[in-house]
């Protein structure tokens, strides 16, 4: 696999190295070794899907405060989404930066998101399925999120949404 460095520290982008025969080809998604040699946090404490029936449904932005913050390996596994990491951490270089990433079962690329990063994304088929490894258990009292049309953000969807929960529409603005 391809670990390749993004313009937010942190956060990578993972592309499979295919070894083909005549069967078709096999891919490592995941090596502890080579994620901890780039510094990501390999831990696995629980492993995620969600399914999105619609094009132009919106999930996010997410995160867990700290001390539970999360480590998330996030992979499109049918359909093709457009996938947002904001850098929300205090003191960074890029605090309030984000960036934008096509996932999709064909291209088979996942997107590492650290901790103190709000993640979310934007289904751009039906029938959209994503599937999380997550570094840590999930605590509901640490969850967090930003609406993901905040402005100081700035994300530049590639559509609007069409279909958005009630728990993410209520998502509170950043505060400056």
């Amino acid at each position: 696999m391809t670990i390749s460095e993004t313009s937010l520290p942190d956060v990578f982008v993972i592309e499979p190295d295919y070894v083909r025969d005549e069967r078709g080809f096999f891919a490592r998604l995941y090596g502890e070794e080579e994620l901890a040699a780039a510094g990501i946090d390999a831990r696995v404490a629980q492993n995620a899907i969600s399914f999105n029936d619609s094009v132009a449904t919106i999930r996010g932005l997410h995160y867990q405060q700290a001390p539970h913050a999360e480590t998330k390996v996030v992979r499109c596994t049918a359909g093709v989404l457009f996938d947002v990491v904001a850098d929300l951490r205090p003191g960074s270089p890029t605090r309030h930066h984000w960036i934008g990433c096509e996932l999709s079962a064909s291209n088979r690329k996942a997107l590492v998101i650290p901790p103190g990063c709000a993640h979310g994304y934007l289904t751009l088929t039906p029938a959209t399925e994503v599937a999380y490894l997550i570094s840590v258990p999930y605590v509901r009292d640490a969850q967090r999120g930003v609406r993901w049309d905040d402005p100081v953000l700035g994300i530049s969807w590639p559509r609007s949404p069409l279909v958005i929960g009630e728990r993410d529409a209520a998502l509170p603005l950043l505060e400056l």
